[in-house]
């Protein structure tokens, strides 16, 4: 159940740096590093790096690698501090590596319990930094704190119950004197929720249940007692605003899955955004994209904060503070993120099961487009138009690049299922019809087969800017720097530099796997690097 600790070597030079909190929230300031999962709270994925430019980016080649001892899904996204890159190899260890050489300087591995079991692989996303201490989740639901000289374990903490159904999947936010997690395992009917943590301690300082209890706001839209088993569950790492002190979290679909008919009303706050309080966990409010899922389109997406000059409703241009989604149901959103309020929607994605979103941001259903017992063919299918892998806004483009699967549908069959602890409870068969590469078994000459694509979203209007198409789909996430470039990847194995500009493809390499995890970038000497995984390895990449 606990750790072990292997020391490969000691190592050398200087310890790394304390990281504060301040450090973090003005991670701008040092671009150097990567202090958080999506580089900075505003999760926007952006780097005012500018050594690699579209006039070199071709100019790239291999610095170092790292060979991951697991085959599990890689999708992990490192943090650099100081010259040290800290990242996870599923399922739950902790590789510190010299982010110039590759060179490893300590390993800690983790032993999760046999009753760990995730509903979609045996992942972990990355961990977080504060002072000399990194925090991980794991996928047997603990919270660990490590010693990030050395990797000794400095607290482990049972989170909830692995035997339950409960996970932890995504990388940790810090804010303040605070570590904050949220719980995976909605596929087995489990009660989400979002927790605090003291730094220094372990101890629990606010918890947020992600389905409202008896007596709570919203616990009348769930029928019964559906609320005990809906899911809600969290998949990827929030963000946090200082200026309102909000942190914000996507919330995953109700359970079971496909079948609501036992779960009568819009069950929040499933498949939506909550904004907490980041002092005490208290809503301050919600916006939910899809009421009364059965089509499991979780909002496991990053929440991206943006200020923008954008026009209201009567055409009068003036400053708001955005939040920006991609949503796996299909549709781009851009919301007040002060109060909630839904300032534009549309797709950008194939939709059949809605027609469109109504003034509130509501979607209005299509009729006869919801899961049935003989299976009804909708877009998008149940993987969604996008997942989890982290989308990028750039502040000098003003746009937002979503990696996306687009005319690729689903056959939902509606099943009854029963609850019981520690079982999967979806009720229904999704039956994605995943595009598969060419000669593939699983592709069939009926399937019309879908494609991956990035795509740049002005959120001003929430028209679609440019596209990059590919020939499969992609998990990949996106990065974008202050030199206009855009990196991401695909299943096909490959790992793209674009113009973020106007999405003209400036480089292009063969990296032998499916590039799953969010790339970032970094400096070291004075040199910018880029990183990515491609099945089960880590790529670097730096100029000549």
């Amino acid at each position: 159940m606990f750790a072990r600790v292997f020391l490969l070597m000691c190592a050398a030079g200087t310890l790394p740096a304390q990281v504060t909190f301040d450090r973090i929230l003005h991670a701008d300031k040092e671009p150097q590093n990567w202090l958080t999962y999506s580089g900075s709270t505003l999760s926007q994925r952006y780097s005012p790096l500018t050594q690699i430019t579209p006039g070199n980016v071709r100019n790239l080649e291999l610095k170092w690698a790292f060979q991951a001892r697991s085959l599990e899904k890689f999708e992990s996204t490192p943090l650099v501090v100081d010259g040290t890159m800290y990242l996870t190899q599923a399922p739950n260890d902790v590789v510190a590596l010299d982010a110039a050489t590759g060179e490893i300087k300590w390993l800690y591995s983790y032993s999760p319990s046999r009753e760990a079991r995730p509903c979609c692989g045996r992942v972990n996303r990355g961990v977080s930094i504060l002072g000399n201490t990194l925090y991980m989740g794991t996928i047997d639901a603990h919270l660990l704190a490590l010693d990030a000289r050395d990797g000794k374990v400095l607290w482990d903490i049972e989170i909830a119950k692995a035997e339950a159904g409960y996970a932890i999947t995504h990388a940790p936010l810090i804010i303040k004197d605070k570590v904050i997690v949220g719980t995976a395992g909605g596929e087995y009917g489990i009660r989400g929720f979002i927790a605090a943590y003291a730094a220094a301690t372990g101890k629990e300082l606010w918890r947020f249940y992600t389905i409202p209890g008896p007596g709570e706001p919203g616990h009348e839209t769930w029928e019964g007692d559906s609320w005990k088993t809906g899911g809600a569950s969290v998949w990827v790492t929030g963000s946090y605003d200082p200026d309102t002190n909000l942190t914000y979290w996507g919330i995953g679909n109700p359970g079971p899955d496909w079948n609501g008919d036992k779960r009568a009303g819009d069950n929040l706050y499933s498949s939506s955004v909550v904004a907490l309080d980041a002092d005490t966990g208290k809503l301050k409010w919600y916006f939910q994209f899809t009421p009364h899922d059965v089509w499991d389109y979780d909002s496991t997406q990053v929440p991206v904060l943006a200020d923008l000059s954008i026009p209201d409703q009567s055409g009068r241009v003036q400053p708001r503070k955005t939040l920006l989604w991609g949503n796996r149901n299909g549709f781009f959103y851009v919301l007040d993120r002060t109060t909630g309020k839904f300032i534009r929607g549309k797709p950008f994605s194939k939709v059949t099961w809605a027609t469109g979103l109504d003034d509130a941001g509501r979607p209005v259903l299509a009729k006869g487009m919801e899961p049935s017992a003989d299976g009804v063919k909708i877009y998008p299918g149940a993987i969604g138009a996008t997942n989890w892998y982290p989308p990028s806004f750039s502040p000098r483009t003003g746009l937002m690049y979503i990696s996306a699967w687009d005319d690729v549908y689903g056959n939902f069959v509606k099943t009854n299922e029963e609850y019981s602890e520690g079982k999967r409870f979806v009720g229904g068969v999704p039956g994605t019809a995943v595009p598969a590469l060419r000669g593939s078994q699983y592709r069939k000459p009926e399937d019309k087969v879908g494609f991956g694509v990035v795509r740049a979203m002005d959120p001003k209007t929430g028209e679609r800017k440019w596209e990059y198409k590919m020939n499969d789909v992609t998990a990949s996430g996106i990065l974008t720097t202050a030199s206009d470039l855009l990196f991401t990847g695909g299943r096909e194995g490959f790992f793209q530099a674009l113009d973020a500009r106007d999405g003209k493809l400036l480089w292009k390499i063969a990296a032998g796997g499916e590039i799953a995890m969010g790339p970032m970038t970094y400096s070291v000497n004075g040199r910018q690097y880029v990183v990515f995984s491609a099945a089960s390895s880590l790529f670097v990449y730096g100029l000549r």
